[in-house]
């Protein structure tokens, strides 16, 4: 694969709004210091602070989240390794030449949002995802099939919905 200085792929994740807060048990990140432990009164704290109730996303959802995302690679020709909706959150594992990691991510979060309000009036003058969301840059080919392997076939394993 030919990649003129950028990454082979990225490996994106982003979350249902409100299902993954700053201090969550299962785990959160800070810019530039990465995992963080459990802080409980945070997690409340944040959760008071919540403006709309979370929607975790029905099997339909995730249909119309992963046909966003497959159609929206399709039309930019970025070549889409895989995608998993879960009900709380998304994994993306794509190659898209002379974009960045945050153009990428937005693009789909973007369709996605659209495809779920066409299907959910729920949907419908709220936000559907945490603003932002994690990535990583992939450089090898190793790094590309763990990365596959972890957004498909691991999260089976560990019993994510």
């Amino acid at each position: 694969m030919i990649n003129h200085g950028f990454p082979l792929a990225y490996f994106i994740t982003w979350t249902v709004y409100g299902s993954f807060l700053q201090g969550d048990g299962r785990w959160w990140s800070k810019v530039q210091l990465g995992n963080q432990s459990p802080q409980p009164l945070l997690e409340d704290w944040r959760r008071t602070r919540l403006n709309h109730e979370i929607i975790l996303l029905s099997e339909k959802h995730r249909e119309v989240v992963i046909n966003e995302i497959r159609h929206h690679c399709e039309i930019r020709q970025w070549r889409l390794w895989i995608a998993n909706a879960r009900t709380n959150h998304i994994h993306v594992v794509v190659s898209a030449q002379s974009h960045t990691c945050e153009n990428v991510r937005d693009q789909m979060k973007a369709n996605c949002t659209r495809g779920l309000r066409r299907l959910d009036p729920r949907f419908s003058d709220r936000p559907v995802w945490t603003t932002g969301g994690n990535w990583r840059c992939i450089y090898s080919e190793e790094e590309l099939e763990k990365a596959i392997q972890y957004a498909g076939e691991a999260q089976d394993r560990m019993e994510y919905k």
